[in-house]
């Protein structure tokens, strides 16, 4: 299994840099995995794709406007994009900085009205532990002055839309610094159609780190290893999984990211287990999937752990011939593009 196996060709007009006017207006491709064969319409046809008993699993996530702009209090501009927060400590959280001279430890940062950040010890480069302090709640403070962490790949600076569109109309629990993007389709509207046909649609919540836009450094795959994110499985998430692969029901998951919480809280027996953790579970062709029957996704970068897990559930052959066919048809890529359902 090299890197190199999982790249491909994508022209750079192709990477989405802003949301379409209507979340559901996308373009979606059904991949089958049994037979590799091929379909392109329209995401609000999704519906059409589940029967009544089947079970979506989503992501219910919060994007948290994690880029802090301010300056050290001994001058000079700096950037803090929270990471994780520190379990058992709500005001320290890792982070990443960026300063024309990095603040080192005791350094006190002026991020925004009444909100202070000390650089603490403890954080391997480039990551820093920060203890924050302001008037209030925190993560409400930072929803006053905090900037969406958009991708790398979307060159241009986030605006008030993004504080919308970057977030599933789902979106509960707050936590992520990145979205779990396949969610950014579906509206109200189109949750309630599946509803109505029968479909139990059930949350757990797996909060993305930056870890999802990291490159994979090495040529052999098997010696990547996958950033810690924290999940939550509830218990009648559970229940309604392992009900439904009793019963010859499919699941369904709304995205990588519930894919792998799905996969990771998984037991010997193939029961799903709800409960709290880290997940670091790297999937990647040869894996043996428990949970899963079907995935909603996105279309990712060359070279991703993304890319490796779908083709882990289909076949890299497939999932490569369907990513050139979406190339050469226009499909729009990776947060803000078009997405693909593999049955």
């Amino acid at each position: 299994m090299h890197l190199s196996d999982f790249d491909f060709d994508l022209p750079e007009e192709l990477i989405a840099q802003e949301p379409l006017a209507d979340r559901t207006g996308s373009r979606l491709m059904i991949l089958n995995r049994d037979t590799g064969s091929l379909t392109i319409g329209g995401f609000r046809d999704i519906v059409d794709h589940f029967r009544a008993g089947d079970v979506l699993v989503i992501n219910d996530t919060r994007v948290i406007p994690a880029r802090l702009l301010g300056r050290k209090e001994s001058g000079g501009k700096v950037e803090v994009l929270l990471v994780r927060r520190l379990v058992g400590d709500e005001e320290t959280w890792i982070c990443l900085t960026k300063a024309s001279k990095g603040p080192r430890v005791g350094t006190r940062l002026l991020l925004g009205d009444s909100l202070v950040g000390t650089v603490v010890e403890g954080g391997k480069e480039p990551y820093k532990h920060i203890q924050f302090a302001c008037e209030g709640d925190f993560l409400q403070r930072i929803e006053e002055v905090g900037r969406m962490p958009l991708p790398p790949y979307i060159r241009r600076d986030d605006s008030q839309l993004d504080k919308e569109r970057y977030q599933t109309v789902f979106a509960q629990n707050a936590g992520a610094v990145a979205a779990p993007t396949a969610g950014l389709h579906f509206t109200p509207e189109i949750l309630q159609q599946l509803r109505n046909k029968g479909v139990m649609i059930h949350p757990l919540t797996l909060h993305v780190g930056i870890g999802t836009f990291l490159p994979v450094r090495v040529d052999n795959i098997r010696k990547h290893r996958m950033h810690e994110e924290h999940f939550t499985v509830p218990v009648a998430t559970a229940d309604a999984v392992n009900q439904a692969r009793a019963e010859g029901r499919r699941v369904f998951a709304l995205g990588t990211t519930s894919t792998r919480t799905l996969e990771y809280a998984v037991d010997d027996q193939g029961l799903l287990q709800a409960g709290s953790g880290s997940c670091d579970l790297f999937i990647y062709p040869g894996y043996r999937f428990h949970t899963v029957d079907a995935i909603l996704t996105n279309f990712h970068l060359p070279r991703s752990t993304l890319l490796m897990l779908i083709s882990a559930f289909a076949s890299r052959e497939s999932v490569l011939a369907a990513y050139h066919r979406a190339v050469v048809e226009g499909f729009r890529f990776f947060s803000y593009g078009d997405c693909m359902l593999i049955l």
